[in-house]
């Protein structure tokens, strides 16, 4: 194992938490490998998850943080001094409104992605062609031939690229696959069901206002259509357009839906179908579905997403969550828990989500910090890191984000056109319809250019 040197102050340094060098060392020997270089780290999109990301990242590799990216100066400047006090250095990082010229100016190891959903590809494929691997939030794209596209320039500039459905990381659902599906306990699975019955569609009627001078909301909007504005666009109220996403079948079920894939190994769907819409809540400006039923088709074996954002759940305990049924038992997961339940005489086996308050105190105090999401995405970012040093593909590697990004958006183009559709990933192309193969590539707002073919 590398020498792993790092200066005697504090390594983290938070409102009243503080991670020693010794914690650090003890982490990074508990991960199995030590760093041979500090690695140079850039992050685009400085909001909430953003820097939730970064700051996973710092807790569990000397990094430094070179430069940080926002429209918003608001965000930005935050971001500067939050990470100044986490890294080693102590360092404020340089600070851009334009990714642009932030990649133009340092040659980095690592891009972190923390924008919406509208900008991932763009900016992935230029930071990839800027020499930089990649921790890429999800979904990939916000159209099919763009995830296509980030798949191609990752393989061209021979980059790792980590998407952040972090569930392949999160230590009971891994317990979950090792013991329960590897092991053969489900037996045959021919069924499974995935969910989400969050009210989180954000709705209602804002009215159109100036922008702020914080605010470059023209870049914020970049390749999208750009809307009139009508407040802040952070938060959740971006997502309640499909402008800027996939609504919450691309929010929701692209992490279910990956996590299904990842557990019973499967690759593309053989063919996507769905219905749905706007049933309940239509008074506001939203345009994203608050009803929709998706099945993604595989040989004896249909998956089947369902959400409403009204109403209340199926089973309480289980709101976002994905069923496995087998002839053996029931597999029942979520970001919580796992529970397996055999059919017939035999013992129930559950485990619930591991929380590291102890290894990781500073999580404790860390504004709209996902505690129970924490653990995965600090092993996610070990994941990537391995890879990069080591020449293995990550566990979330940008195909596997492409497929599972691809099928939640033929499931919402499935819906559109009311009919199912195949989708060929060799060809790129819808079989046999040549409208929705259209629609596989969205327009982009002058002066941007789509990367798909």
């Amino acid at each position: 194992m590398a020498n792993f040197q790092l200066n005697r102050r504090k390594f983290i340094q938070g409102t009243g938490a503080a991670l020693t060098l010794s914690a650090l060392q003890h982490r990074v020997a508990v991960a199995g490998y030590a760093p041979d270089k500090t690695i140079r780290v850039g992050l685009i999109g400085a909001g909430w998850y953003g820097k939730s990301d970064l700051f996973r990242l710092i807790q569990v590799r000397e990094v430094e943080v070179v430069a940080i990216c926002d429209v918003d100066r608001n965000h930005l400047e935050e971001a500067g001094k939050l990470v100044s006090k986490r890294q080693v250095s102590g360092k404020v990082p340089a600070l851009y409104a334009d990714y642009r010229k932030m990649l133009a100016d340092h040659r980095f190891d690592l891009v972190l992605i923390g924008t919406p959903d509208h900008w991932h590809a763009r900016q992935a494929i230029d930071a990839l062609a800027a020499g930089a691997h990649l921790y890429l939030q999800k979904p990939v794209s916000v159209d099919v031939l763009e995830g296509e596209a980030i798949v191609s320039a990752a393989r061209r500039y021979n980059r790792k690229v980590q998407v952040g459905t972090q569930r392949r990381s999160t230590p009971h659902l891994i317990d979950a696959k090792e013991r329960i599906i590897d092991s053969g306990m489900l037996g045959k699975v021919s069924h499974v069901e995935m969910c989400c019955y969050y009210h989180m569609r954000r709705n209602g009627n804002p009215p159109v206002e100036p922008v702020p001078d914080f605010l470059d909301y023209d870049m914020w909007t970049g390749p999208a259509p750009l809307r009139p504005y009508d407040g802040l666009p952070h938060g959740s109220w971006w997502r309640t357009f499909m402008e800027y996403g996939n609504g919450i079948t691309g929010d929701m079920c692209v992490h279910m839906f990956d996590t299904v894939r990842w557990l019973l190994k499967l690759g593309w769907p053989k063919r996507v179908s769905a219905t749905g819409g706007i049933y309940v809540q239509k008074g506001g400006k939203s345009t994203i579905a608050d009803t929709q039923t998706a099945v993604f088709e595989y040989d004896e074996l249909n998956c089947v997403w369902q959400h409403r954002t009204w109403g209340t759940p199926t089973d309480p305990e289980y709101p976002w969550a994905f069923i496995i049924y087998g002839d053996k038992g029931t597999l029942k997961g979520s970001v919580m828990k796992y529970e397996f339940i055999p059919v017939g005489n035999g013992d129930r086996i559950t485990r619930d989500v591991v929380y590291e308050r102890e290894e990781f105190p500073e999580d404790l105090e860390e504004p709209r910090i996902e505690l129970h999401t924490a653990p995965a995405t600090r092993q996610h970012m070990l994941n990537l890191l391995s890879a990069i040093e080591n020449g293995h593909l990550p566990v979330a590697d940008v195909e596997e984000g492409h497929i599972s990004s691809a099928s939640c958006i033929l499931a919402n183009l499935s819906m559109q056109l009311n009919r199912p559709l195949s989708y060929d990933p060799k060809q790129k192309v819808c079989i046999g319809d040549p409208e929705a193969t259209a629609l596989l590539k969205r327009p982009y707002r002058a002066p941007w250019q789509h990367p798909g073919a």
